[in-house]
């Protein structure tokens, strides 16, 4: 996560034409230290959820701030346990019919409709939407952007 949130932050860093901060991030869904990415189709994504159904796992998300021009970059990453509810095969098959989660890592959205599947957050629920906000606002703090 961290080396592709740095990937693309320094990808968009060196297309500035002008002093600037670049903040990159990537999540990851990680059950029994396998990634999950986010789903290839419909059978997929409800392959996914019954997969996590009832289970815990974890969502990691890489910052990372690049300056350009310049050479400074800062990197962190945020790690938050999920425990799903254990909920039914007609269940998940509703929530992959929306659409939701099929742009999703770990084919769910937790800020959707997805939240509806989440039994239990262990640690920051801004990094299981995509951006944990507290790390990233410590790290603008240290560059002085804030």
């Amino acid at each position: 996560m961290i080396a592709v949130a740095l990937a693309k932050a320094r990808a968009v860093a060196q297309q500035q034409t002008s002093p600037a901060v670049v903040l990159g991030a990537d999540t990851e869904v990680v059950l029994d230290g396998r990634y999950l990415g986010k789903p290839a189709d419909v059978p997929d994504a409800l392959r996914m959820l019954q997969t996590l159904r009832g289970r815990t796992h974890e969502v990691i998300t890489g910052v990372a701030l690049v300056e350009s021009p310049g050479s400074r970059e800062e990197t962190a990453a945020v790690v938050t346990r999920v425990t799903m509810t254990n909920a039914t095969d007609e269940d998940l098959a509703a929530y992959v019919a929306t659409g939701e989660p099929l742009d999703k890592a770990g084919a769910y959205a937790v800020q959707g409709r997805g939240s509806l599947l989440i039994d239990r957050i262990d640690g920051c629920y801004t990094n299981v939407v995509g951006l944990p906000v507290e790390t990233t606002r410590r790290l603008l703090q240290r560059w002085g952007l804030l």
